[in-house]
């Protein structure tokens, strides 16, 4: 839903990092607190912790599948199997659609230099980048889990 995306890019804008921008706006759907959405995923900004490993966009796009999941399934087993296969599919339509879910790919460049920093911060790159990869993670979990 437009809304949704509409809203984490907003949220992303203001200052949250791409795993709170994603995670937030399903909140209510989730049973989650938005406030306890946006704590439980500052941790995963910049690849996790600015590691530039796996996207934050696309984890805390597995935060709102593995919460989705775990609501909706009671069966401890039948819940596994269902996470795993949303969280493959949602991968593979991310990497489809921006050719990797790592975020030093994505980004080109290293953020924990001051060279990587700079050329981040000249490109634009929250906006070009960082932003599309949070929109797309909505519009891929509107489409993943029927929200």
């Amino acid at each position: 839903m437009v809304l949704k995306e509409n809203k984490a890019a907003k949220s992303f804008k203001s200052g949250m990092n791409c795993a709170q921008s994603v995670l937030t706006p399903f909140s209510d759907e989730l049973l989650l607190n938005a406030g306890d959405a946006e704590r439980v995923a500052s941790a995963f900004g910049g690849g996790m912790g600015r590691l530039q490993e796996k996207c934050g966009a696309v984890t805390g796009a597995f935060l709102a599948i593995g919460l989705h999941c775990s609501n909706k399934f009671p069966d401890a087993k039948e819940r596994k199997e269902k996470i795993h296969l949303l969280v493959q599919e949602f991968n593979a339509k991310f990497n489809g659609i921006h050719g990797s879910t790592i975020c030093r790919e994505l980004m080109g460049c290293d953020l924990n230099t001051e060279e990587g920093k700079k050329y981040a911060e000249e490109n634009k790159l929250r906006d070009t980048v960082c932003l599309p990869c949070v929109t797309t993670s909505v519009k891929l979990l509107n489409e993943i889990l029927g929200l």
